[in-house]
C-alpha cells in the first residue's frame, strides 16, 4: 500500500470510531431523554458530557416549574373550593369545564358528568337562558335553585382568551329580607290609609256643613277612635325600632318579677273590664336580668293577645316557673285557638290570622313582633301552642344567665 492509501485507512477507521463514538452518546441521550422520571445524566466526556448537564440542568428546571404550577393549580382550586359563592368554570362557547362544590351544590352541577355539556342545558332555567342569549352579564340575574326553595345570584365573567367563570351566591335571606320590607311598607301605608280617610271625610264634612254642636260631637267622638289606632299602630313602630337599635340589655341589672308579675295582671284585668277569669301563679325564688321594660313591654303584649282572643267568660292563666336550668312566663287562654298553619308566620309583622278580626279588636299586627325581638333581646325564646277552638299557650323562656336568686320570697 502506498503512503496515500495507509493515510486514507487511517482516516476512515478513526472517523468510522468517531461516528461509533457520537452514535453510542446519541444512544445515551435517546435512552436518558425518553426516561418518564428524571435521573442522573449518564457518564459521558467532552462535549457531550457538557451537553448532558446542560440538557439535565434545563430539564430539571421545566421539571420544577412544571410542579409549581400543578401546585399553583392545586392551591387555586382549593381556594376555590372554600369560597362560599358557587364557581364554575366556561369554555368560549359556555361548555362546562370545572366547578367547585358550592357550584355543584347551588346548580347541580356534576363536574365530571356534566365535563364539556352547553351549561343551558344543565342550568335550564329561562331566566338564565336569557341572561346568555342577551349576553350582558353586567349585572347578576336572579332565579330559583333547582329542586330547593332557595333564591340564588348568577353572573358571568370573562377571562382569559374567552373563557368564562359562571359564579353563583345564594341570596335567600337577603330576598327574603327584601320582601318583608315590601310587605311592611305595603303594610303601614294599608293600616294608615283607612284611618286618615276616615279623619279627612269627617274632618272634611264638619268643616264645609253647618252642623250643631251634638253632631260634631258625634263626629269627633267617631274620629277620635281612629286617631287611637293610628297612635297605636306609631308607637309600636317606634318600640320595634328602639329594640333593633337600643344597645344590649345590661345582664347585671335585675328586674323584680313580683312587682313586675303584678303589674301584668293589673294590665290584663284593666283590658278584660272584667269580662274574664284572669289568675297568676308565680314560683318563687328567682328574678330576671335585664332590661325591665322591654320584658315588661313583651309580657303584656302576650297578655293583651289573650285578652283579646279570648271570648268573655273566658280563663286566661298567668304562670311564672323557674330553676336553675332557666325559666318560663307562660300566658294560657281558653281563646278561638289558632290552626297550626299560622303558627310559624305568627311574629311577622302584620301578620294576621284573621285581619278583620284582629282589626275589630284593636291590635296593630306587631305585637308578637315586639314580643320575639324583647326576648331575642335576652337570649330567651317564644314557643306557641295552640289548638283551635280550645285555647292557646303562649311561653316565654329564658336560659340561666339571665336569672338571678330573688331577694325576696315571691308568693303564688
Amino acid at each position: 500500500m502506498t503512503w496515500l492509501e495507509v493515510t486514507l485507512a487511517l482516516a476512515v477507521t478513526m472517523l468510522a470510531v468517531f461516528l461509533f463514538r457520537q452514535l453510542r452518546e446519541f444512544g445515551k441521550l435517546k435512552r436518558w431523554a425518553s426516561q418518564s422520571r428524571l435521573s442522573d445524566p449518564p457518564e459521558a466526556g467532552g462535549s457531550w458530557g457538557e451537553v448532558f448537564n446542560l440538557l439535565h440542568r434545563h430539564r430539571r428546571a421545566t421539571l420544577r416549574r412544571r410542579r409549581e404550577l400543578a401546585q399553583l393549580m392545586v392551591r387555586s382550586r382549593r381556594g376555590a373550593q372554600a369560597l362560599p359563592y358557587g364557581v364554575a368554570v366556561l369554555d368560549a362557547d359556555y361548555r362546562l369545564d370545572w366547578c367547585n362544590e358550592a357550584a355543584r351544590e347551588h346548580l347541580g352541577l356534576d363536574p365530571e358528568r356534566d365535563r364539556k355539556q352547553a351549561i343551558v342545558n344543565v342550568v335550564r332555567a329561562p331566566e338564565f337562558v336569557e341572561y346568555l342569549r342577551a349576553a350582558d352579564f353586567s349585572e347578576p340575574v336572579r332565579l330559583d335553585a333547582p329542586g330547593s326553595r332557595r333564591t340564588l345570584s348568577l353572573q358571568i365573567v370573562s377571562f382569559g382568551v374567552e373563557e368564562h367563570l359562571l359564579l353563583s351566591q345564594d341570596v335567600t335571606g337577603a330576598a327574603r329580607v327584601e320582601a318583608m320590607r315590601r310587605d311592611f311598607v305595603a303594610n303601614v301605608s294599608h293600616e294608615l290609609r283607612t284611618p286618615l280617610t276616615v279623619l279627612a271625610g269627617f274632618l272634611e264634612t264638619i268643616q264645609d256643613l253647618k252642623l250643631d254642636a251634638s253632631r260634631v260631637r258625634d263626629y269627633v267622638g267617631l274620629m277620635a277612635p281612629q286617631a287611637e289606632r293610628m297612635k297605636r299602630l306609631i308607637d309600636d313602630l317606634l318600640t320595634l325600632s328602639s329594640l333593633e337599635h337600643a344597645p344590649p340589655p345590661p345582664l347585671a341589672e335585675r328586674i323584680a318579677l313580683r312587682p313586675l308579675l303584678e303589674r301584668v295582671r293589673s294590665e290584663a284585668a284593666g283590658l278584660s273590664g272584667g269580662k274574664h277569669r284572669i289568675s297568676l301563679e308565680a314560683a318563687a325564688g328567682y328574678d330576671l336580668l335585664g332590661a325591665e321594660s322591654e320584658i315588661a313591654s313583651a309580657f303584656v303584649n302576650l297578655v293583651s293577645n289573650a285578652v283579646r282572643y279570648t271570648p268573655a267568660g273566658g280563663e286566661i292563666r298567668l304562670l311564672w316557673t323557674a330553676a336553675d336550668a332557666g325559666a318560663e312566663f307562660s300566658v294560657e287562654d281558653t281563646g278561638i285557638g289558632i290552626d297550626p298553619d299560622h303558627l310559624p308566620r305568627l311574629t311577622e309583622r302584620f301578620y294576621r290570622v284573621d285581619r278583620g278580626r284582629s282589626r275589630e279588636t284593636g291590635g296593630t299586627g306587631l305585637g308578637l313582633s315586639i314580643v320575639k325581638h324583647a326576648l331575642a333581646r335576652h337570649q330567651a325564646v317564644l314557643a306557641i301552642e295552640s289548638t283551635p277552638g280550645k285555647g292557646s299557650r303562649f311561653s316565654a323562656r329564658f336560659p340561666a344567665a339571665r336569672l338571678a336568686a330573688a331577694r325576696q320570697t315571691v308568693e303564688g
